[in-house]
C-alpha cells in the first residue's frame, strides 16, 4: 500500500513526523501545509523536498493525490483539519489532543465512523519498553488484583506559544498522555472523577496549570493523578512517577527505569508486617519506541485494516478523562464519564 502524505503543520514537531515518513519505504510527502507560506517554505528547503507548499488544507487536499494527513497543527485547529481530511476521503494520524471538547472529538470520530476512515492518535508514551513492562508484570499476577494506581508529574515547563495562555494546559495538553497511560496500565475505562485545578504562585501561565484529580475505573480501581507544569525543581520524568497498589504488592515506576516492586512472600504471609520478596519488570518490548512505535502501529493496522491501539474511537476515553475533569473543576462536583 503507497502513502501519499500531506503534512498540516510545520512547526518544529513535525520534524519527527518528516524524519519517520522519509524512512517508510511505501510513503511519500506529497505536500507541506502551513498557515504561514514562510514557515512551510522554510521546512521544505531544509528536508530537501521538492514538494508544493500551502497555506490552505482544502486547496492542498484538491491539488495533490494525498491519501493521509499528517496533522501536526496547535490543538484549536484539530478539528477543522481531521474534518477536511476526511471529507476529501483521507485517512489522519494526528498529535493529541483529539480536539479542545468532547462534543468536537465525538463528532470528528463520528465522521471517521460514517466516512470509513481512520483517524489515529499519537499516544507516543504507551510505546516504552518500560510500561510494556510494567503491563507485562501486571498481566502475570505479580502483584494481585491492582487496586490503586497513582501517577505523579512535576515539571516547570517554560514553553513560550500557545500553552501558556491556555485556560487548562496542564489537563487539556498534557495529562492525556498520563490519563491514557493509566487506561493502558490498568486495562481499565474510567467511570468517574472528581477534579481541583489550580494556578499556584510562582506560575508563568495564565491558566490553571496545576490539578489534582480522583479517577474511579470500570474494573473497580482507583487512579490518582497530582500534577504540575509551573513546578521548579525536583521534577519527575515526562512520562510521570507510577506507584501501583494490587492486593498482595505494589510496583513501582519512575518514567526512566524499569518497573520494580515488592509482593509478599506467600511461604511467610504472617505477621505484623509481612516479609517481601523482589519484583523485577523485565524487558518485554521488541518494537520501536515513542512516535516511531505509535506511528509503527498506526500504519501496520491501516494496512491491515483494523483499527489502531490509539484509534479516535478508543481515544475517545482518554478524552473523557480529559473534559470530565475540566468540568468536575469547573463544577466541584464529581462527573460521571
Amino acid at each position: 500500500m503507497k502513502h501519499n502524505i500531506l503534512v498540516a503543520g510545520c512547526g518544529g514537531m513535525s520534524n519527527t513526523w518528516l524524519d519517520y515518513a522519509a524512512e517508510r519505504h511505501n510513503a511519500e510527502v506529497v505536500g507541506l501545509v502551513d498557515l504561514y507560506e514562510e514557515t512551510a517554505r522554510t521546512m521544505a528547503a531544509k528536508r530537501g523536498l521538492n514538494v508544493p507548499v500551502f497555506t490552505d488544507l482544502e486547496t492542498a487536499l484538491a491539488e495533490t493525490d494525498a491519501s493521509l494527513v499528517f496533522d501536526v497543527t496547535i490543538p484549536a485547529s484539530h478539528k477543522a483539519v481531521v474534518t477536511a481530511a476526511m471529507n476529501a476521503g483521507c485517512n489522519v494520524f494526528g498529535e493529541k489532543p483529539m480536539a479542545e471538547s468532547m462534543a468536537d472529538a465525538r463528532e470528528i470520530a463520528a465522521l471517521a465512523q460514517s466516512a470509513g476512515k481512520r483517524y489515529s492518535v499519537m499516544q507516543n508514551r504507551r510505546y516504552l519498553k518500560q510500561i510494556r513492562s510494567l503491563r507485562g508484570l501486571l498481566d502475570a499476577d505479580a502483584i494481585g488484583t491492582v487496586g490503586t494506581i497513582n501517577a505523579d508529574f512535576y515539571l516547570g515547563a517554560h514553553f513560550g506559544g500557545f500553552r501558556d495562555v491556555m485556560d487548562s494546559p496542564l489537563v487539556v495538553d498534557m495529562a492525556i498522555h498520563t490519563f491514557d497511560q493509566a487506561r493502558f496500565i490498568s486495562a481499565a475505562d474510567p467511570v468517574s472523577v472528581y477534579c481541583h485545578e489550580f494556578n499556584p504562585p510562582g506560575s508563568w501561565y495564565k491558566g490553571n496549570a496545576s490539578a489534582i484529580c480522583i479517577f474511579e475505573m470500570s474494573d473497580g480501581s482507583v487512579f490518582s493523578y497530582r500534577g504540575s507544569w509551573c513546578s521548579e525543581g525536583l521534577n519527575t520524568s515526562w512520562e510521570s512517577d507510577w506507584r501501583v497498589i494490587g492486593s498482595r504488592g505494589t510496583v513501582r515506576w519512575d518514567g526512566h527505569s524499569m518497573p520494580y516492586g515488592e509482593a509478599v512472600n506467600a511461604e511467610k504471609s504472617e505477621g505484623f508486617i509481612r516479609e517481601q520478596l523482589t519484583v523485577q519488570g523485565e524487558e518485554v518490548w521488541t518494537g520501536r519506541e515513542g512516535h516511531y512505535g505509535c506511528l509503527d502501529e498506526m500504519f501496520a493496522a491501516l494496512e491491515e485494516g483494523r483499527p489502531a491501539e490509539t484509534d479516535s474511537a478508543d481515544n475517545l476515553k482518554s478524552m473523557s478523562m480529559v473534559f470530565g475533569a475540566i468540568e468536575s473543576a469547573r463544577t466541584g462536583k464529581k462527573i460521571g464519564l
